[in-house]
């Protein structure tokens, strides 16, 4: 369980990409009034290098329109894995600064794995009584249902509440998008 005093609201935010100051305040704006104190744990996904590598190849059937694409050392792959690491690290330093800049309590890590079955870890390990997911729009992965909020709410036994970054609360009730169900 958690180490938290029981008197601590604990809320997981899964997030894409370093928060707004903007995001932090409407994060904040959820749990004003709130008689306990609220932690936010933040969990930013590594971008992985493999996907960046395999992107920047482009695939093999575009050699027979284009030159063969170039072979990437052992080095630049480990060159692009630290690149990411570096602003995976900056992304969650920047997303808590603000978050606590806003006036929350914050802490946060940069998941590694999976970022759903991290999601579910961190909300055990915390006592998480609510989960936030922030991500840009992803039409396609929402329409099916495999976006993370989507797969976080099959999952976990607590409310999911999905927000789109970068957008106010009244962009994103208009547009039909964020707010999803909780």
């Amino acid at each position: 369980m958690s180490n938290e005093s029981d008197s601590d609201y604990a809320v997981v935010l899964l997030v894409e990409q370093a928060l707004t100051e903007l995001d932090a305040r409407q994060v904040r704006s959820l749990h004003e009034g709130l008689d306990q104190q609220v932690t936010y744990h933040v969990l930013l996904p590594l971008d992985h290098a493999a996907e960046r590598v395999e992107a920047a190849m482009g695939t093999l059937a575009a050699g027979e329109v284009m030159a063969a694409p170039s072979v990437i050392s052992g080095a630049e792959v480990e060159s692009i894995m630290a690149e990411c690491q570096e602003n995976a690290a900056a992304d969650l330093a920047t997303t808590l600064k603000v978050l606590r800049d806003a006036g929350a309590n914050a802490e946060g890590r940069v998941a590694e794995e999976d970022p759903v079955d991290e999601l579910a870890k961190e909300v055990t390990a915390v006592d998480g009584r609510e989960v936030i997911v922030l991500t840009q729009p992803h039409v396609v992965a929402e329409f099916f249902h495999v976006d993370w909020a989507s797969r976080a709410r099959r999952h976990l036994g607590v409310p999911v509440l999905h927000l789109l970054e970068h957008e106010t609360f009244s962009e994103q009730s208009v547009a039909g998008e964020g707010l999803l169900g909780l």
